[in-house]
């Protein structure tokens, strides 16, 4: 499948005022090389979030080279780019409350690929509703915000980075590589016992199930697998009910299952973001999480870490070009500073700042 790329796309956020400032900022002003406003020092998520076309280049970047390609498509015009197949979904519900009938139309801009509608929609109505990516509602722009939070495109394109020193950028590129191979996934959605296809080790009864009625043994007493507990989320560890769809993570056996809600960052507590994990020590993570549980991320640029060589302050790190004070750029080695919150700032600018 082809898919044809529409214009050129303009710097992500520049010129749009700042949402969290109320119009003390008067428009994004890119910083040289942090991934904030240099006029308000806020992120450019608080500017505006980058187009869907963006973000859809993006995550098909993140998984092309990987198994997951089958979850994109190469870009027309594109160089060989891949990008991301997003299931969007379109509900058409009929309204009979007047005397002819008309149609409410939902878009869902992002749901499980691979379902029937019905089994789609019961997932999603077990997403919080505040959650559900509906168009055109908080939802849909908290789906967009996650997927800018936790998966930085500075992590998997050297090009998007400006910390990396000479010899560095092969690094990342095995970096990448390796988790790549190892630790990226997405999951899947099905009825309990029906990941993978039923690739589930278990009873032959047991994978036939019909969510409606429950089966009856040889003996014929009657009994159930999610009844019985056979099904138990692995975050809550609550039973399953044997109709309701969970997530499966094929990097995780698909002896586990998650509640939809529940399927979550075991670092930062956040909904993965179009079910994109990574499994590391028998639990999921969110990209950004995982890259910082293998290598630091510098507080001053946002990016990893490859450099030996770094500062570190009660638990941040900082490229030793980064070591600088937010306000005026004064590099800090070997120099008196204060830590506000992640940010440093020199004793003068500290002080004007009381």
């Amino acid at each position: 499948a082809l898919l044809q790329m529409s214009g050129s796309q303009p710097q992500v956020g520049r010129g749009v005022p700042c949402l969290r400032c109320r119009g003390l900022c008067t428009g994004f002003e890119p910083h040289s090389w942090r991934k904030i406003c240099k006029s308000c020092k806020c992120s450019q998520e608080e500017h505006g979030l980058s187009s869907e076309l963006d973000d859809d280049c993006k995550i098909g970047r993140l998984l092309s080279g990987s198994k997951y390609s089958t979850l994109t498509a190469r870009l027309k015009g594109g160089d060989g780019v891949r990008i991301y197949k997003r299931n969007r979904m379109i509900v058409t519900n009929p309204n009979i409350s007047g005397k002819d009938p008309t149609f409410d139309t939902i878009t869902y801009e992002w749901a499980p690929p691979g379902l029937t509608q019905k089994l789609a929609m019961q997932y999603m109505e077990l997403v919080p509703p505040e959650l559900q990516p509906v168009a055109g509602t908080e939802g849909a722009v908290h789906r967009r915000r996650r997927l800018a939070r936790q998966l930085p495109l500075h992590d998997q394109d050297p090009a998007r980075c400006r910390g990396l020193a000479e010899g560095e950028q092969q690094l990342m590129e095995e970096f990448v590589k390796k988790y790549k191979a190892e630790a990226l996934g997405v999951g899947e959605v099905a009825l309990p016992g029906q990941g993978g296809g039923g690739k589930e080790e278990e009873k032959p009864q047991e994978k036939s199930i019909d969510p409606g009625r429950t089966p009856e043994s040889p003996n014929g007493a009657l009994e159930s697998a999610a009844a019985n507990g056979h099904y138990r989320c692995e975050a809550c560890q609550q039973p399953v009910p044997g109709d309701c769809p969970v997530v499966y993570a094929d990097r995780a056996g698909y002896s586990r299952q998650w509640h939809p809600a529940c399927f979550v960052c075991c670092r930062c507590a956040e909904p993965l973001v179009d079910l994109i994990y990574f499994w590391k020590s028998g639990a999921t993570w969110c990209g950004r999480h995982y890259c910082e549980s293998l290598r630091p991320r510098c507080a001053g640029c946002d990016e990893i870490i490859f450099s030996e060589d770094y500062q570190q302050v009660e638990g941040l790190a900082w490229h030793n070009k980064h070591f600088a004070c937010l306000e005026c750029e004064t590099l800090l080695m070997g120099k008196p500073f204060s830590l506000a919150n992640t940010s440093l700032l020199c004793n003068t600018c500290s002080q004007s700042r009381v």
